[in-house]
């Protein structure tokens, strides 16, 4: 081989080399789907919503935490600055809404009341699947998300993609994927008004991992 063609041949092989390198920080498997849905489960996190009110686009960011089981789900929200703006509890009987200093609402639906004491829908049964990769699809199917397949509209007309993933270091080494940041839009209708919602996930971490 002619002297000239050694260094362009080394170059060559450590570019092509550079294309294997292990997944980065953030990213998952992508052939892995995320782990089966669990009923009992305890998270937080942050949304940001932006939703319309008398015809005009509003705003508005809150952390949230999220614990349910199998027959309750229970969502505390604070401002930025950490004071609680509302809680939610929802039974298969019953959604109360309960905002500082105002005695509590109950309806039998968590989306038509939230949307009436909050300004904006906030879908906790749809939440209860989403929050770990899951979903019902349009077509009646459950949806299980993977960093590969992580588009799907549900049967109630939301628009999810799960934008990203927990960070590999939050847990157990060979755990599957977790959702990090998830984005929800639903276009207006006769029974709903238009909201999107950007929910992103503080990190799991193995302790606190199934």
């Amino acid at each position: 081989m002619p002297k000239n063609l050694i260094p362009l041949t080394a170059l060559c092989l450590a570019l092509s080399a550079c294309t294997t390198v292990p997944f980065s920080a953030g990213q998952a498997p992508s052939s892995q789907s995320v782990a089966p849905y669990r009923d009992q489960i305890e998270l937080a996190g942050r949304l940001n919503v932006v939703y319309q009110k008398n015809d005009k686009p509003e705003s508005a960011t809150v952390n949230f935490t999220w614990q349910q089981t199998a027959q309750r789900t229970d969502v505390t929200l604070f401002s930025p600055v950490g004071s609680t703006l509302a809680t939610i509890a929802v039974t298969p009987q019953e959604a109360v809404l309960t905002q500082s200093g105002k005695p509590p609402r109950s309806a039998p639906d968590v989306d038509t009341l939230s949307s009436r004491l909050l300004g904006w829908s906030l879908p906790v049964s749809g939440l209860r699947d989403w929050l770990q990769g899951h979903a019902l699809a349009q077509d009646g199917q459950r949806f299980v998300a993977s960093p590969q397949n992580d588009q799907v509209t549900t049967k109630d007309g939301w628009r999810l993609r799960f934008v990203s993933w927990q960070d590999g270091s939050d847990t157990a080494a060979g755990a599957p994927p977790r959702p990090r940041r998830i984005d929800a839009e639903r276009n207006a209708s006769a029974q709903a008004d238009a909201v999107s919602l950007r929910i992103v996930l503080d990190p799991v971490t193995s302790a606190s991992a199934p």
